[in-house]
């Protein structure tokens, strides 16, 4: 199997050597035989297309047309006219019939790539297509039948596009018979340099010039860029500096500047863009809520210390250490509690104090009970008067606006109406 993928590799050009990729070309070669529907999936600039000529040049249907499509390129009102066709006079400008790919390219392959951003309509024609062979042009109500295999590619996770109602669950399970992932750049680190070394090779026979070279350093830069452009980036880096460099042998710093962005590095990622995104937000909500907390415990000390200047509330100089309250303070047990720290001593100085507020206890001696004493009111709990209750305070919040006052309580203004009749309440 090793020497056929390796056959593969030298018939398409595909440069690597990492394991996951050999996996997904063995994948593409298993399933070429078959007539089953392959999903491809993928970053942008992967290559994602050559899979799908490799299924299709091992197939039957290799004698055949072969076409690719790209979803995300076709306007969402010509979508279903180049894909299916068209009768004369079907819609404005169709000034005769037309035949669609899946027409035309009867018993070959049709490549769809970007297929995400298919319509939905257009998602439900291509489901009878695969299923039963069957469409109908636009404007027609004649039945064709196609014999078409469909391998289809998506740089997007296409079950969170179901999830959110822009993918039909179904068509991607009829889509995803076999799913073969292509691996990214970034994950495949140890081809980045053959690669590399290929592009320049190849525009070093084009432009007629030496090929350009890399030290130790430069290579280490090259292998720490994540490539978010995947393979058309690095190429497209390989030829300017083919092109635009006039030294053959580059350093790193040299490296650096044709793409500054290289010096970023590699380092793992736990979310994807999306949720990256959704992360930010979320630490963004997290830090105003430190602050707003950071806000409420200044306020209140301050309030504290008012408190404190308010009562003349003397507070002793005691050291460094803990508070130990006094043995004869009654209904509290003997013990030690940590002394206010210095910082929130400072406060005190900014907030207008003479000297620094120190700690405090009360000494009860002469009580007999360590608390206060206090009134219990027996409040009235029936329903009808905490309504009632209720009403009156929201009329008078309200200066008697009986609309305002029902909004406030969560009623309509005709049932305010009749409760104001009811508890006899005079505005």
């Amino acid at each position: 199997m090793n020497n056929t993928i390796l056959a593969i590799k030298q018939r398409f050009g595909i440069i690597g050597m990492t394991k996951s990729l050999d996996h997904a070309i063995a994948t593409a070669m298993r399933v070429a035989s078959t007539d089953l529907s392959v999903l491809i999936s993928g970053e942008s600039g992967v290559g994602k297309e050559i899979f799908s000529r490799i299924i299709h040049s091992l197939s039957s249907r290799k004698h055949n047309q072969f076409i690719a499509i790209n979803c995300g390129a076709i306007p969402e009102g010509t979508i279903n006219s180049e894909l299916f066709g068209h009768e004369k006079g079907s819609f404005t400008g169709a000034t005769g019939e037309r035949k669609g790919y899946f027409e035309t390219v009867d018993g070959g392959t049709i490549f769809l790539d970007e297929i995400g951003e298919m319509p939905l309509d257009t998602q439900a024609f291509l489901l009878r297509v695969l299923e039963s062979g069957e469409f109908i042009r636009v404007g027609s109500s004649k039945t064709l039948k196609t014999n078409v295999r469909v391998i289809a590619a998506t740089n997007v996770n296409l079950l969170e596009n179901v999830q959110r109602g822009k993918f039909r669950e179904d068509l991607y399970y009829r889509l995803s018979t076999v799913p073969i992932k292509v691996p990214s750049l970034k994950e495949r680190r140890e081809d980045i340099h053959l690669l590399f070394r290929k592009f320049v090779y190849d525009f070093s026979e084009k432009y007629h010039t030496p090929p350009v070279q890399l030290d130790e350093n430069a290579v280490k830069v090259l292998e720490n860029y994540p490539w978010p452009g995947n393979i058309r980036e690095l190429k497209n880096l390989a030829e300017q500096i083919s092109v635009l460099s006039e030294s053959r042998m580059l350093s790193a710093e040299q490296l650096l500047q044709f793409m500054p962005q290289l010096n970023n590095r590699n380092l793992p990622v736990g979310l994807s863009s999306r949720d990256a995104v959704s992360g930010f937000e979320e630490r963004e909500i997290l830090y105003k809520l430190l602050f707003d907390m950071k806000n409420d415990l200044n306020d209140l000390k301050s309030l504290v210390f008012e408190l404190i200047k308010s009562n003349n509330l003397q507070m002793p100089n005691i050291p460094a250490g803990k508070l130990t309250l006094p043995g004869n303070a009654p209904g509290i047990q003997r013990g030690s509690y940590t002394q206010t720290p210095d910082y929130f001593q400072a406060d005190a100085v900014e907030s207008g104090f003479s000297t620094p507020a120190q700690p405090f206890y009360y000494d009860r001696t002469n009580s007999g009970e360590f608390h206060d004493n206090v009134e219990i009111v027996d409040e009235n709990l029936n329903m009808n008067h905490i309504e009632k209750d209720a009403i009156v305070k929201a009329l008078k919040k309200h200066n008697g606006r009986r609309r305002e006052a029902a909004d406030d309580l969560g009623m309509s203004e005709r049932t305010l109406y009749r409760k104001i009749k009811q508890y006899g309440i005079e505005n």
